[in-house]
C-alpha cells in the first residue's frame, strides 16, 4: 500500500474536506496567495536554484517544530482540544466472520459520521462485513486521542482524525462490522524527528534520507518494535480483535541510496531476519491480549525468489503470522510478469497467478498463516477500474481457493456495483468480469481466456508469416511450417 508523508489538516469530525487524502503519493502544498506577485518576483524564483526533496526533508529535520512536547492536551489538525482515550472497562466483542470480505477506511473516513456512515451502509447492503481502519498512517500521526507517550513525545497526538475511537467501535458493533486495526511501522518522519537515533542513519553521520525525501526508522531497533506493540495493545484493550501491521519492511530506495544507509544494531541479521524477529517478538508480546496479528506484505512476495529487496520473504515471514496479505494490485506488475504483457488490462489472470503462486509456497511452510488479499478498486493507468475490473479480481481470488479478500481505494470510495448485493444476485443475474481482454459475464470466463488465448496464436502464425515472405519464402510453405 502507498503511503504518504504529507499531512491535510482538516478537522476529522467535519464533512468538509474529508476527501483530503493522506494516502496518496501527493504533497498537499500550496502556495501562500497561488501567483507570484509581479513578473520580476517571478525571475527570481525562475532563478533560485531547486531544492532536492532529500535536502527539503533534512531541513525540515533541522526545524524547531515551536510545540513543547509531550503536550498536555491532544488536538486536531485545526487545534480544537481532544479528550484523552479512556478504555472501556468491557471492550466490545466482535466474533470473527466465517469469510472476512472488507474495506479499507481511512482515518478521515472513520471520524467523519458522514463518511463513516456511508461505508456502514454500504456494508448492511452488500457482502462487506469488515473494515480497516487507520489507527497510525505513514505520516506518522496516531488516529486517536492515545496515552502512548512515545506517540506524544514525538507530536504523533497533534492531528487527531478520529476522536471517539470507542463510540466508533460501538457503531461497528451494531452494525455487525469486524473491524480490523491498521498500524503502519518503519514509515514515520514524526517519530524520527522526535527520536533521530531510532532511524537508519547515513554513512556521512545523521539521519538518513532517501533521494525521494523519504525518512525510515530502523527495523534493527527494538525500541521501534516496542512503541507499535504500545499502540497494537492499546488498540486491542479499546476492542480491536485483530492488528494489521503494515510497512514491517526496509525502505525500497535506488542502490546509490542504500549504499548511505547504516542499520545500528543489526549485526550482521540480513532484512528478512528482522522482518521475522519483529513479528515472532510482536507475536509473544500481543499473545495475552488475545488479538489476531496480520502483516501487509508487497504483491510481489508472492512469486519473487527473494526479499524484494525489502526483507519480505514469503517464506520466513508466512509462518509468524496468522494472515499475510499481499497487495496484488494488477497495476502494481510489469509488462510480462506470470507471462502477461498488459497485467493492468488482465485483473483475473494476475491476481489468480500471483495467489496461485503463494499457495504453493506456504505448502512447505509448517504452520502459514492463510493469505487474504489486497485487491485494487483504484484506476491507474489503462482501463478504468470499474465494476467489472473489480469483480474480476475476487473471482480470481475464489478461483485460486481463498475465500477472503480487502479491497483498497485510498480515499475509501468504492465501486458498490462490483459487490454482491447483501441478499445475493438475483436469479438468472450475473455479475460482469474483465478476463481474456474483454468484459464477459463470469460464467464464460474460461471461454473469454480461450478466445484470447486463439486470437494470440492466430496473430503469432500471421506475424511469423510476414517474416518469412520478408525473408523470402512462399507464403504457403511459411504456414505450413507454422502449422507444424
Amino acid at each position: 500500500m502507498n503511503t504518504t508523508d504529507a499531512q491535510a489538516g482538516a478537522e476529522p469530525d467535519s464533512d468538509q474536506n474529508v476527501d483530503q487524502d493522506v494516502d496518496q503519493d501527493v504533497d498537499h502544498e500550496t502556495d501562500d496567495d497561488g501567483q507570484a506577485e509581479d513578473d520580476d518576483s517571478q525571475a527570481e524564483d525562475d532563478d533560485e536554484p531547486e531544492v532536492s526533496r532529500r535536502d527539503r526533508t533534512l531541513g525540515w529535520l533541522a526545524e524547531d517544530s515551536g510545540v513543547l512536547l509531550p503536550a498536555s492536551t491532544a488536538r486536531t489538525g485545526a487545534g480544537g482540544s481532544v479528550p484523552r482515550l479512556v478504555l472501556p472497562e468491557e471492550p466490545p466483542e466482535f466474533p470473527r466472520p466465517d469469510t472476512v470480505k472488507g474495506l479499507y477506511m481511512s482515518a478521515w473516513a472513520a471520524g467523519s459520521s458522514t463518511r463513516s456512515q456511508g461505508l456502514i451502509d454500504i456494508a448492511a447492503r452488500t457482502e462487506i462485513n469488515t473494515f480497516v481502519i487507520d489507527l497510525k498512517d505513514a505520516s506518522g500521526y496516531v488516529s486517536y486521542p492515545t496515552e502512548v507517550m512515545t506517540a506524544r513525545e514525538a507530536g504523533a497526538d497533534q492531528e487527531i482524525r478520529i476522536r471517539d475511537l470507542p463510540g466508533l467501535l460501538e457503531r461497528f458493533r451494531v452494525a455487525g462490522i469486524y473491524p480490523i486495526a491498521r498500524i503502519v511501522i518503519v514509515k514515520d518522519p514524526l517519530l524520527i524527528r522526535s527520536k533521530p537515533e531510532w532511524a537508519v542513519q547515513d554513512t556521512a553521520g545523521g539521519v538518513w534520507v532517501d533521494s525521494k525525501g523519504l525518512l525510515w526508522a530502523n527495523l534493527h531497533d527494538q525500541r521501534v518494535w516496542d512503541y507499535h506493540i504500545e499502540l497494537a495493545k492499546e488498540a486491542a484493550a479499546v476492542g480491536f480483535p485483530e492488528i494489521q501491521w503494515d510497512y514491517v519492511r526496509f525502505a525500497d530506495a535506488p542502490q546509490e541510496d542504500l549504499d548511505r544507509a547504516v542499520y545500528p544494531g543489526a549485526e550482521g541479521r540480513r532484512r528478512r531476519d528482522a522482518v521475522e524477529a519483529f513479528l515472532e517478538y510482536a507475536r509473544a508480546e500481543l499473545e495475552e491480549s488475545g488479538v489476531a496479528m496480520t502483516m501487509d506484505v508487497f504483491g510481489a512476495t508472492t512469486s519473487a525468489q527473494s526479499d524484494v529487496g525489502i526483507g519480505q520473504y514469503w517464506e520466513r515471514f508466512i509462518g509468524s503470522v496468522e494472515v499475510a496479505l499481499p497487495m496484488v494490485y494488477p497495476s502494481h506488475y510489469w509488462v510480462g510478469s506470470f507471462g502477461i504483457q498488459d497485467p493492468n488490462g488482465h485483473p483475473y489472470e494476475v491476481v489468480r497467478a500471483a495467489l496461485v503462486s503463494g499457495l504453493q509456497r506456504s505448502e512447505a511452510v509448517e504452520g502459514a498463516g492463510v493469505i487474504r488479499p489486497w485487491l485494487q478498486d483504484f484506476t491507474l493507468g489503462s482501463p478504468r477500474y470499474e465494476a467489472p475490473e473489480v469483480r474480476a479480481q475476487i473471482q480470481a481470488t475464489y478461483d485460486a481457493g481463498i475465500d477472503e479478500w480487502l479491497l483498497w481505494n485510498a480515499s475509501s470510495r468504492y465501486t458498490e456495483a462490483a459487490l454482491e448485493p447483501a441478499e445475493g444476485y438475483p436469479g438468472g443475474v450475473e455479475p460482469d468480469m474483465r478476463v481474456g481482454g474483454r468484459i464477459v459475464p463470469v460464467s464464460e470466463r474460461y471461454v473469454a481466456m480461450a478466445l484470447e488465448a486463439e486470437e494470440r496464436a492466430l496473430a503469432r502464425m500471421e506475424a511469423d508469416s510476414l517474416a518469412a515472405v520478408g525473408a523470402g519464402v512462399p507464403i504457403a510453405d511459411s504456414l505450413v511450417a507454422d502449422a507444424r
